[in-house]
């Protein structure tokens, strides 16, 4: 079973959303304070990435937010947090999102979401690392991925096996039951790799 004390959370920043997407970013960011399980995200205040952060905050709990200095002010970054660490580059955010969270969590979101789900998967496929993915398919919003992953295995892209590097759950609450599931990663990340 895998120790997660921190988890990384990618998720959208638009306003313009369901509320469904909405009530799970506010879901997830209390019970990961519930928990005691540091978030780990993207470091703006708006849209679900904000929501998440408020919840987990309101709920007591440790967030640290990770922005480039050139989305700072476009994300409008959150300054209410218990840490809010600004790069140079979306390189350098990735890496230490990487490098600090014990597992990755998908929620809905947009092009940068997509980017930074696809990136972690393959890291993963790689053995760059085997930290546990989840993502998290509220109402039906991750289909097309699932359906375009296994388009690329049936066209011979990609292996089967790849169809295993992440798991995919309908809930909050499944996420959580995912992640004590979870095995312990194996694989240690060679420093400069990622």
């Amino acid at each position: 079973m895998a120790t997660v004390q921190s988890l990384c959370v990618y998720c959208g920043s638009s306003s313009r959303v369901a509320e469904s997407y909405r009530q799970a970013a506010r879901q997830l960011g209390e019970l990961l304070a519930r928990q005691g399980i540091e978030l780990v995200y993207g470091g703006g205040r708006i849209g679900l990435m904000g929501i998440c952060a408020d919840a987990a905050l309101a709920a007591g709990g440790r967030v640290t937010g990770i922005i480039p200095r050139h989305l700072h002010d476009v994300e409008v970054g959150h300054h209410g947090l218990t840490r809010l660490l600004v790069t140079e580059s979306m390189h350098e955010r990735k890496r230490l999102m990487f490098e600090m969270s014990d597992a990755f969590l998908v929620l809905p979101g947009g092009l940068g979401t997509l980017d930074e789900a696809f990136e972690i998967i393959t890291w993963r496929q790689l053995a760059l690392h085997d930290k546990p993915i989840i993502v998290v398919d509220i109402e039906g919003y991750w289909q097309p991925f699932q359906a375009l992953v296994q388009h690329v295995v049936d066209e011979g892209f990609a292996r089967p096996t790849v169809l295993s590097l992440f798991k995919v759950v309908p809930s909050i609450e499944a996420a959580f039951t995912a992640l004590e599931l979870a095995r312990e990663p194996a694989v240690t990340p060679a420093p400069g790799l990622v």
